[in-house]
């Protein structure tokens, strides 16, 4: 006898035998228990789910000689026939090859008054109905509606939705779904245990997800590793035959992107170049690794599911999954998805991959915005403006006709909005001058309670504060109109403001937070109390010392350097 493929050797002969399709198979069951026979079906899904097959043992169990019966004998003329395809009561048609009217009116329609000559019905099983014409369907409706009493119409499709609605109106609709690579990866077992084949349980699933959902499929991959390899198959003959990529090169990318490795990357993916392997597959396994190790950080209890994993896998799959978050590994599989569109239309393919894995490795970096703004995140180092040491004063060119000022000395006022920083004590700009008074070293110790204890909260709310009045008796943070999410922010960490006032002043501090006018400017240092102000006049020499200590000129001139140093003064 000549070689039967493993497809067509272990096609279901029962209902039972019909994989991950119980849904149908019990209802077709209980339909021929109750002899309720429906005159027309459609069966439809996915490729090698088992379409056909069970239309030819629903066939075998209308024309069983106990029947009809949910449970064929397989031994009368009826089942061997059918099941031998020649039988001449049922009729298996190709609407692909007979897709005219001519042909369904031949083939179909002239035969509907013949009686069958042995079963007791006559079966239409016609593979592929989508194929046919509109025309043909609109001969095949009176048919398929009011058909004879002895006819039986059974239609397989994978595009049920080029059937016209008033075909499947007349008829039972039965959809398939395709099948788990678990429920695959058992029966190739049973099967390579039936036909004495060794190959490990890591084969049998790459096998099974090389089909993709269909057992044909899977079945016919099976075939040919076993003519590369024979009757003892390792899993490397399963890759390289089917032209897989190896799961070993998919973790060990995984695990360069995880640590930040560009370099190992890219030499992970010019590997796969020279191994030949087709860089679309290579995504598509790097989303499938990904949304294993998903599945595994939201239900560790899977961790032996086949579905997940083979056995070979756990063993780099457990400690990996610590290495990623569910944020990373969402934003890793929708960036891998999108590359593999990429691949696909790319002329540059292996530029699209690298930038990819590039990319993500970037978008691990990222951390949730209510962690940033409460100080839990760690934060890189943002690059500021240097500062001018105070002892050092730098070259200023000659400013002709500056006229001297009012007799009493006034520190000059910060130039600018509240949210620029001192750059002399690295705290928001705010009234007073640092360190002329008690008030003032109680808001120097009060800011820098705050910034060592929440570093980037300090940086993004409090630096960004229009004004700050803190002394041991209160403390305000004055926001502008449009700092609408910084006031939020500061308002949501009051009670901890507080707190550190508290421990500052030694007793409790009231902390409020304002909103300043519309038009508000920045306002100017207070002078000092009439009682404390100096009697004599100062003189030009002070003055200049004064300017240039200030802050805000100090960051001018670095920005702005000259070379004359001299200042006159009328």
């Amino acid at each position: 006898m000549a070689y039967q493929v493993l497809a067509r050797k272990w096609r279901p002969q029962r209902f039972e035998d019909v994989l991950g399709q119980q849904a149908v198979t019990r209802t077709l069951k209980n339909a021929l228990k109750s002899k309720r026979i429906a005159q027309a079906f459609v069966f439809s899904g996915p490729r090698g789910c088992g379409k056909t097959t069970t239309a030819r043992i629903l066939a075998r169990a209308l024309s069983c000689a106990k029947g009809p019966t949910p449970e064929p004998c397989g031994v009368c003329d009826a089942c061997v026939e059918i099941a031998e395809g020649r039988d001449i009561d049922v009729l298996e048609i190709d609407a692909a090859t007979h897709t005219g009217v001519d042909n369904v009116r031949e083939v179909i329609i002239e035969g509907l008054a013949i009686a069958p000559v042995r079963n007791r019905y006559k079966v239409f099983i016609i593979d592929e109905v989508h194929m046919l014409s509109g025309s043909s369907f609109n001969a095949l409706l009176k048919s398929i509606e009011e058909p004879p009493p002895h006819v039986i119409f059974m239609m397989a499709t994978t595009e049920q939705h080029k059937i016209p609605d008033t075909v499947l109106s007349r008829s039972q609709v039965y959809e398939f779904k395709t099948i788990s690579a678990k429920t695959v990866a058992e029966q190739l077992r049973t099967i390579a245990a039936e036909e004495k084949i060794e190959i490990p349980d890591a084969g049998l699933m790459l096998l099974a997800r090389a089909g993709e959902g269909s057992m044909r499929d899977s079945l016919s991959a099976f075939d040919q590793v076993r003519a590369f390899a024979g009757d003892t198959i390792v899993t490397d003959d399963v890759v390289t035959v089917l032209g897989l990529v190896g799961r070993d090169l998919v973790f060990d990318l995984l695990e360069a992107v995880a640590g930040e490795d560009a370099p190992a990357a890219f030499a992970l993916v010019e590997r796969a170049i020279e191994r030949g392997y087709d860089l679309r597959l290579l995504c598509r396994e790097l989303a499938r690794a990904t949304r294993d190790l998903l599945i595994l950080s939201v239900d560790p209890k899977r961790a032996s599911d086949p579905d997940v994993a083979a056995d070979a896998e756990r063993e780099r799959l457990a400690p990996m999954a610590g290495q990623w978050s569910r944020e990373d590994l969402l934003r890793a599989f929708d960036l891998l998805t999108k590359a593999e569109q990429e691949v696909r239309i790319s002329d540059q393919p292996r530029y699209n991959l690298e930038m990819a894995l590039l990319r993500l490795m970037h978008l691990r970096k990222l951390v949730p915005l209510s962690d940033l703004l409460s100080g839990s995140a760690r934060v890189p180092n943002v690059p500021r403006v240097p500062e001018v040491p105070k002892g050092l004063v730098p070259k200023v060119a000659s400013v002709p006709n500056v006229p001297t000022a009012s007799p009493v000395a006034k520190p000059l006022a910060p130039v600018g909005t509240g949210n620029v920083r001192n750059q002399a004590s690295g705290t928001p700009g705010t009234s007073g001058t640092p360190g002329t008074g008690s008030t003032d070293g109680f808001k120097d110790k009060f800011l820098s309670e705050l910034k060592a204890a929440k570093s980037t909260f300090y940086n993004l709310v409090v630096a960004s504060a229009f004004r700050i009045d803190a002394s041991p008796s209160a403390i305000v943070f004055t926001f502008l109109p449009n700092q609408k999410n910084a006031k939020s922010q500061c308002d949501e960490q009051k009670a901890w403001l507080q707190s550190i006032a508290e421990k500052v002043a030694g007793r409790p501090v009231p902390v409020s937070i304002a909103v300043a006018d519309a038009g508000a400017q920045p306002s100017p240092a207070p002078t000092l109390p009439a009682s404390s102000a100096p009697a004599q006049k100062s003189s030009p020499e002070e003055l200049k010392a004064e300017a240039m200590a200030n802050s805000t000129v100090q960051a001018v001139l670095e920005i702005f350097p000259v070379d004359k140093t001299t200042i006159e003064e009328r």
